[in-house]
């Protein structure tokens, strides 16, 4: 008698707000159900991380691997993008599911062993090339409108006014509230760990190598207290 399938589930939104709207979310736990469901499987645990796509320190990512491992369940994504585009970083996920592998629900069921590692290394590739090449013709555009004398941004804004100030503060406060965004998921799980204070939370947040808002890895607890009001 063949034994069912377990899937473990891994959804990625970008920002808190999608996180606690669903907005994204609902249509990748549908996705994976559907793939589950026609394969005779089911989905035994989910993980859910709120995190850019262009990084790979992802602590429900990892932690989806360890369930994977632990339990030889499939790891199962709704879309290749959701979890990267970066082939490097995808293939490294792939030899950490375990022998279960991984299954992405926009692709076609790829065979067990090299052949399917083979595969999904060309799927990645693919999407990292056309990342690539709408971030080159993004610059390209740009520069051939330069080229042509457009000025861009709001022509309006000179500087020194109160106009440009007010349009600083705001491109500032949009930048602090981004990075809270990418920070909260690191607070919130080193205060489910037992973190209670700033000073604790920094600790906890130079452990996990989280970068601070000015670059590098060291927080004070004065940082940490603004990205928590900012989020």
């Amino acid at each position: 008698m063949t034994t069912a399938p377990a899937f473990i589930a891994y959804y990625r939104v970008s920002t808190q707000a999608q996180g606690r709207s669903g907005l994204g979310l609902e249509a990748q736990r549908e996705a994976v159900a559907r793939h589950a469901a026609a394969l005779g499987g089911q989905v035994v645990q989910e993980f859910t991380e709120v995190e850019s796509g262009k990084r790979n320190d992802r602590p429900q990512l990892a932690a989806a691997l360890a369930a994977c491992r632990a339990q030889g369940a499939v790891l199962c994504i709704a879309k290749l993008d959701r979890l990267a585009r970066n082939a490097r970083f995808l293939l490294s996920v792939v030899e950490g599911a375990g022998e279960a592998g991984v299954a992405f629900c926009d692709l076609p069921q790829l065979p067990p062993g090299p052949a399917g590692r083979f595969m999904l290394t060309m799927f990645a590739a693919v999407a990292e090339l056309e990342a690539g090449m709408i971030s080159q013709r993004t610059k390209a555009a740009l520069e051939a409108a330069k080229a042509r004398g457009v000025k861009l941004g709001n022509p309006q804004l000179q500087p020194g006014t109160p106009a440009t100030a007010k349009a600083a503060s705001d491109v500032a406060r949009a930048k602090a509230a981004t990075k809270a965004r990418d920070v909260m998921p690191y607070v919130e799980a080193a205060q489910k760990a037992g973190a209670s204070t700033l000073q604790q939370i920094a600790q906890a947040l130079e452990a996990r190598g989280v970068r601070a808002p000015r670059g590098g890895t060291r927080w004070a607890p004065a940082q940490v207290a603004r990205v928590m009001k900012a989020a």
